[in-house]
């Protein structure tokens, strides 16, 4: 499959990776930063990622951990090529599986699985021009049928950490209260004292433990400037502890 023609190279994590996207469409951001972020790599793991896209959250995973045995899942050719060649000009060892999320079970063996799932309801929503941001942002089966899917991809007793709009947090909880427990949730500030746009959550399969809601992290101080906590995070790669 050829790579798209019109392609930007960005960088992310103060230029440690240099990733290909395509100039239109979606394009990755702070929240592709964020969700491999809060993904524990403490013991080593088989991890996925769903809906990898040109593979940003599966390669600053690997930039943090290179030992990590990682696997990009992404249902478009286009965007499944452009993370073959990022993962190749960074020097990452990264398996992409392109093939549909929906499409069979797919392999059950996987400690752990992080998503970015389209987040706008088809219902409630209007679908961007481009039809491949389309894809991207808003929901085809349905949240539910995503985290479900997700959740078969794991090993029993195996960790799914997704990001989404916090508006769509009750959507989340409701979703995981059957099937996960032990939920950690993680609000994403845009600044202090303003309300949350995203959320990080992380919850196990098959798990009875009581949900907790941590501290979480302000993105902006002064200036509109990161704060020094958020810089760690996009900047410098650090972790976030869910486990706090």
């Amino acid at each position: 499959m050829s790579l798209p023609e019109t392609t930007t190279e960005d960088r992310f994590l103060d230029g440690r990776l240099k990733i290909l996207q395509p100039a239109k469409g979606f394009r990755a951001a702070i929240d592709s930063v964020v969700l491999p972020a809060a993904v524990s790599v403490a013991n080593g793991a088989r991890v996925l990622d769903v809906g990898a896209g040109v593979g940003v959250s599966a390669l600053c995973l690997l930039a943090r951990e290179p030992r990590l045995e990682v696997s990009a899942l992404e249902a478009d050719e286009a965007l499944a090529a452009l993370a073959r060649e990022n993962a190749a000009r960074n020097g990452l060892a990264l398996d992409v599986q392109c093939r549909d999320l929906f499409a069979g079970a797919g392999e059950s063996a996987f400690d752990q699985v992080m998503t970015n799932p389209p987040y706008l309801d088809p219902a409630r929503a209007q679908a961007p021009p481009n039809a491949a941001k389309a894809r991207a942002q808003v929901e085809g089966a349905g949240l539910e049928a995503w985290i479900a899917a997700c959740l078969a991809h794991l090993k029993p007793n195996g960790v799914l950490t997704c990001i989404h709009r916090a508006d769509r947090l009750g959507d989340l909880l409701s979703i995981l209260a059957t099937r996960a427990g032990d939920i950690a949730i993680f609000p994403l500030w845009s600044r202090a004292g303003a309300a949350a746009r995203r959320v990080v959550v992380r919850a196990r399969a098959g798990s009875k433990a009581p949900a907790r809601l941590l501290a979480g992290l302000a993105l902006h101080g002064e200036a509109e400037r990161y704060t020094p906590e958020a810089e760690a995070v996009l900047r410098h790669g650090a972790a976030i502890d869910l486990d706090a």
